[in-house]
């Protein structure tokens, strides 16, 4: 149903297409007649180009199309009909539903192309083709179609008649667009196709060049081409361009190895570059071979598709630009870099979300990092550094064995590619230590098993090739089983095999001070030869006294190499330095202890020495001066001959010296106690417990200066406390001092009092009065001079000392060490220097 009623709407058209004008020949039969053979052959005609696929060349646009149809009235100046078209319009896209017309845009169209038909037919009846649909003028059975002309072309009752176009008119148009072209280009396209696979290997060819103004190959501007074929040559130039840089980047690397400023992965670079470029060469290899066919005209039949245009050029060299461009980046990214800052490089650029990018990038990735992967291989697994062109992110010097770990190796932070973390570089440094140090410092080959075992923990082999870029995780798999399994042997080997812990144990007790009875009597057998000046000290002799003090203690049962390594050392010293000031005892640890106590760590446990050594030094110069003045040393009934004002003043001075005494001593007692246990005996405590959980030898090493520097801080030997050591030194002098009057003081008294027992036996053999008197008056003028003279310098003693003591406990609160507050309340836990230090 649908069918019949298009097929009457298109009877209807054609009949009105080829109707007769008012005055029609009377000899003319009537072409409307359904039965006619004009009518059927125009049916066939119209159904014929209804059913085919041509199409216009405009979008179909409705509105715009109406918009179009009310301009060009306009412009014709038919404004009325404008109007009249525009109020026809709109009630014609209103109307919808049944019956209705659903292609309105066609209908608008139709209408459009039959005007300008017509106005065409008026201006020049001549045309072969209209732009539109054209007008069907009468049509003879011969079946040539001709209108009122011999030219074909006629106007009949305002209706453009065109007759059918010649069969050859094709071929014609073809050969006037051929001749078109050559008359535009003056250079055929197979020769241009030709330049630029010239171009596209670095060549320049016959019309286009290399131009170093614009730094690229231009097509000569004295040929004449169109526009379109000037710019996508152009575009396809850069390949050329890009060519020449990455070639040219190749050349001057190649040409400077083995330079250190090359190195091994820019070799390896290169070589990835090359092999890129010679599946390059096979697609142009190809493409030349395609290039040796003409290239079909429009009009040819193609008889075989193996030839290149431009156009298929564009084609072919899109992957390939895309590539070239990389590579070009890489290159001028990688001018002025080497090894694994070269390849850190290289590795930023693949991270690209562009499957193509990622995987070439991969694919270069995996060929420049082999020779770092390499160089990780054989220092975590075999120890050794094959860095020849520093390209390594490990990077080693020339050291003594005792500086091999701190200072022998390090990381170089420039060459550390970015797909290496920090914290895997400090793993791959220290297995790699720990390797050199057993095999250098202990020389131990126990480290060779334990990298085997460890890359077969990890699934590799100890040979190369194991590991390469984009196995991550197989290297940190391989460094954290190689780090365990061989910081463990070392350890092993620094406990067992060198005894690390019995040595540290040795410095406390000896160096520490922490063998008592060992310490007193080194202290009372040296200290005669100490009192001398320092100049006039033999090491020799004092070496032979520390060798009787040791057997004479029990420090005689201790290990044989730990007695051999202490030894006596004399610092420098100035003039009038005492041997007390310069005497200091030295541990000989030797390699490989020796990373441990090196020569820095041994200053700190000199410093340590010389502080805890003048603590025992003034601890034994008070318990000197209690045995001169314990009880019953002096008898009173010698003194009976002089005045009681002298008997006053000397109880008073003996009093004073008792008093001041015993102020010292509980300081001194209090102070040594804080030491001994507050800080030795706690800071050896945490050693012990952090050298248990170690697991490595750096974290040894930091558990060991911890300990030093607990130590140095918490006895008031560091920075932060130099103020409170510079007073505890000068209280340390005035006990010192008290000790030197305390030794003069009862001196003179005995002094006295033999005088007075001399002058008490003379007199009895005297017969003269006047002698007797005279004698207990000078004796009594001298008593009461030198007492009156140790009282005052005792005075000024005790002064100074309670000064200096109240401010070196008014600073213990501010300092940062907790432990020292209870050295505080130790000091002053009557809060006597508190109060006192209110009150003044």
């Amino acid at each position: 149903m649908e069918n019949q009623k298009v097929l009457d709407l298109v009877k209807e058209l054609v009949k009105r297409l080829i109707s007769q004008p008012q005055n029609p020949n009377p000899n003319t039969p009537n072409s409307q007649n359904p039965n006619s053979s004009r009518f059927n052959q125009s049916l066939s005609y119209a159904i014929r180009i209804l059913s085919s696929r041509m199409t216009p060349s405009i979008s179909s646009d409705e509105a715009a199309m109406a918009e179009s149809i009310k301009r060009l009235l306009f412009s014709q100046g038919k404004s009325s009909d404008a109007l009249s078209f525009s109020e026809i319009y709109s009630k014609f896209a209103l109307k919808n539903g049944p019956g209705s017309i659903n292609n309105k845009w066609a209908v608008l169209y139709l209408l459009r192309v039959v005007s300008e038909d017509r106005n065409l037919s008026k201006k020049q009846c001549n045309s072969l083709v209209s732009r539109g649909l054209p007008a069907i003028s009468d049509i003879p059975s011969s079946g040539n179609y001709r209108g009122c002309s011999e030219k074909g072309v006629g106007c009949d009752g305002g209706v453009v008649m065109i007759s059918k176009e010649p069969e050859n008119s094709r071929d014609i148009a073809f050969r006037e667009f051929v001749s078109l072209l050559r008359e535009e280009n003056e250079v055929s396209e197979e020769v241009l196709v030709r330049d630029v696979l010239y171009v596209c290997q670095g060549i320049d060819g016959s019309y286009v060049k290399f131009d170093k103004k614009v730094n690229g190959y231009v097509l000569s501007d004295l040929v004449t081409v169109p526009r379109a074929t000037r710019v996508m040559v152009g575009k396809l130039c850069e390949l050329g361009v890009l060519f020449r840089r990455v070639t040219g980047y190749i050349s001057e690397s190649m040409s400077r190895f083995p330079a250190s400023d090359v190195g091994t992965v820019g070799q390896a670079f290169c070589a990835a570059l090359q092999d890129e470029l010679s599946d390059y060469y096979k697609l142009l290899a190809v493409l030349e071979v395609q290039a040796m066919g003409p290239i079909p005209l429009v009009s040819d039949t193609v008889i075989s598709e193996n030839y290149l245009s431009l156009r298929r050029l564009m084609i072919w060299f899109a992957e390939p630009v895309v590539k070239m461009k990389l590579m070009a980046v890489l290159v001028d990214s990688c001018k002025v870099l080497k090894g694994g800052a070269m390849a850190g490089a290289i590795h930023v650029h693949a991270q690209h979300g562009d499957p193509l990018v990622h995987e070439f990038m991969k694919c270069l990735l995996r060929r420049v990092c082999s020779p770092l992967f390499e160089m990780v291989r054989s220092w975590v697994l075999e120890g050794e550094l094959e860095d020849i062109f520093s390209e390594f992110f490990v990077v080693g010097q020339p050291v003594k064995a005792e500086s091999l770990w701190r200072e022998g190796y390090r990381l170089h932070a420039g060459m550390l590619p970015s797909f290496i973390s920090p914290s895997l570089a400090q793993s791959i440094l220290r297995t790699g230590k720990s390797i050199n140090f057993l095999r250098v410092c202990c020389e131990d080959r126990g480290w060779a098993d334990a990298a085997t075992e460890a890359a077969a923990a990890a699934g590799t082999t100890t040979g190369r090739g194991g590991l390469g870029y984009g196995e991550t995780n197989a290297l940190e798999l391989l460094v954290a089983e190689a780090s365990k399994r061989i910081d463990k042997h070392l350890l092993d080997v620094i406990y067992n095999r060198y005894k690390f812990k019995e040595h540290c144990q040795a410095i406390k007790r000896y160096l520490l001070l922490g063998q008592g009875d060992f310490v007193q009597y080194l202290m009372d057998i040296v200290g005669p030869e100490l009192s001398e000046p320092a100049n006039t000290i033999s090491t020799f002799k004092l070496a032979s006294l520390l060798e009787t003090a040791i057997r004479s203690s029990n420090a005689q049962y201790e290990n044989a190499d730990v007695l051999d390594r202490l030894r006596v050392k004399m610092m420098p010293h100035n003039t009038g330095d005492r041997g007390w000031d310069v005497f200091s005892l030295d541990y000989d640890a030797g390699v490989p202890l020796n990373t441990f106590f090196t020569e820095s760590v041994m200053t700190g446990y000199l410093r340590i020495f010389n502080f805890l050594w003048k603590l025992r030094r003034v601890e034994h110069a008070l318990i000197s001066a209690w045995k001169t003045m314990k009880p019953n040393c002096i008898s009173s009934h010698t003194f009976i001959i002089l005045q009681n004002a002298i008997k006053i003043k000397l109880l008073s001075t003996l009093r004073r010296c008792q008093v001041l005494w015993d102020e010292m001593n509980h300081f001194v007692s209090n102070f040594q106690y804080y030491i001994m246990f507050e800080v030795l005996e706690v800071s050896w405590s945490n050693f012990s417990n952090e050298m248990e959980a170690a697991k490595d030898l750096d974290e040894l090493l930091a558990a060991h200066e911890k300990y030093l520097h607990s130590i140095v801080e918490k006895s008031l030997l560091g920075e932060k406390s130099q103020s409170l050591h510079e007073t505890l030194f000068v209280l340390f002098d005035l006990i010192m001092r008290f000790r030197s009057l305390a030794d003069r003081l009862y001196e003179g008294i005995y002094e006295l009092q033999t005088r007075s027992s001399v002058s008490e036996n003379k007199t009895k053999l005297s017969r003269q009065l006047s002698s007797k008197s005279e004698g207990r008056k000078a004796l009594t003028q001298q008593a009461f001079k030198f007492l009156s003279t140790m009282s005052q310098e005792l005075d000024d003693v005790g002064k100074k000392y309670s000064s200096l003591l109240t401010g070196f406990i008014s600073q213990l609160p501010i300092q940062q060490h907790i432990d020292l507050k209870f050295l505080l309340f130790r000091l002053d836990f009557t809060e006597f220097y508190t109060q006192s230090r209110q009150g003044t």
